[in-house]
């Protein structure tokens, strides 16, 4: 059985900074690409960035900049730095992995999703 579990969400001040964690377990092996998605109330899915198993990434549109994606492979896990975060990147954050090392393949036999992480940035 597969499983992504995402940890290091919570409360935060406007300008603050989190550090999420991923770990990956199961038959998601550790040179699957990786990656983090986001979803506000309301709101569509959306992605904040990838992670090939070399570690090249891609950001989401207007994620680059306050979000660092980075991975350890020693580990199976997939880290998301976030700073100067805003009441906007309040949402509910997803881990994500797919069958393949690299992140910009599109066509994958499996796909799987963590079941998700509060983040809430609030004075």
């Amino acid at each position: 059985q597969e499983h992504l579990v995402e940890s290091g969400g919570g409360l935060v001040q406007p300008g603050g900074s989190l550090k999420l964690s991923c770990a990956a377990s199961g038959n998601i092996f550790t040179m699957y690409a990786k990656g983090w998605f986001r979803q506000a109330p309301g709101k569509e899915r959306e992605l904040i960035a990838g992670i090939s198993s070399g570690g090249v990434s891609t950001y989401g549109d207007s994620m680059e900049g306050r979000f660092i994606i980075s991975r350890d492979n020693t580990k199976n896990e997939v880290y998301l730095q976030m700073n100067n975060l805003k009441s906007e990147d309040t949402a509910v954050y997803y881990c994500y992995a797919k069958s393949t090392p690299s992140w910009i393949t599109t066509t994958v036999r499996n796909e799987y999703w963590g079941k998700g992480i509060q983040v809430t940035v609030s004075s």
